[in-house]
């Protein structure tokens, strides 16, 4: 949630430091998608690598108040979401990061994304986050997004866990995770700050074991 991997100093066109992994992948995790972002379907939506395009859409999406509030601070600019965009193709192609633009149904523009983040691919464990703008907010919108990008994870990617930080006030942001089939494994008490404030996040996990039995397993009638 909270997780957007972004520094300031991209505004100012400045090279953003890489992370670094202690371990080189190993084949646990399937690496097919370094070399592009393939689209994902939905009804509702599609899924496709973000595009320099973007930008505007971005920017005027993901600036507001409401979307900004409990995620760490996003570009400053439609030049600083540029720059954030061929950073994150870089990343994806270190087998570091992807990300995913969300554009509804009809419409070219994309409204939000959704992010993969590597933490240990020896254990194949990632991070997600996502940013929506709000008047997609209740719409289903982002709960289709999430099944098919969990589903991509976990299938295409081969990860067996996957992480996901929201600050324990925001309440909309733990029940969307909760939605999708997340558990709140932890609390993480001050580990976010924002405006000044220090917050407690919550840390939410979802395990392929326990996705593919979400996904699998028959539903039960009810009388």
């Amino acid at each position: 949630m909270e997780m957007m991997p972004y520094h300031p100093e991209l505004d100012e066109n400045r090279t953003m430091a890489q992370p670094s992994f202690g371990c080189r992948p190993t084949a646990v995790v399937s690496e097919t998608w370094r070399s592009g972002v393939p689209a994902l379907h939905t009804s509702q939506l599609t899924l496709r690598e973000l595009q320099v395009e973007d930008a505007p859409a971005l920017f005027a999406q993901l600036t507001t108040e409401e979307v900004a509030r409990f995620i760490s601070p996003p570009p400053a600019s439609v030049e600083g979401f540029e720059e954030f965009i061929r950073w994150s193709h870089q990343e994806r192609e270190a087998g570091r990061h992807i990300c995913f633009a969300v554009v509804p149904d009809g419409g070219s523009s994309a409204v939000g994304m959704f992010q993969i983040r590597m933490l240990d691919a020896q254990q194949a464990t990632a991070e997600w986050g996502f940013a929506l703008g709000s008047s997609y907010w209740g719409t289903g919108l982002f709960l289709a997004g999430a099944r098919r990008v969990v589903d991509f994870a976990f299938g295409q990617m081969g990860l067996r866990r996957l992480e996901a930080r929201a600050c324990v006030a925001n309440g909309r942001g733990s029940g969307a995770l909760r939605k999708v089939g997340a558990r709140r494994e932890a609390v993480l008490h001050q580990s976010f700050e924002r405006y000044g404030e220090r917050l407690d996040q919550g840390l939410w996990t979802i395990l392929r074991e326990d996705w593919l039995f979400l996904t699998t397993a028959p539903r039960a009638t009810v009388h």
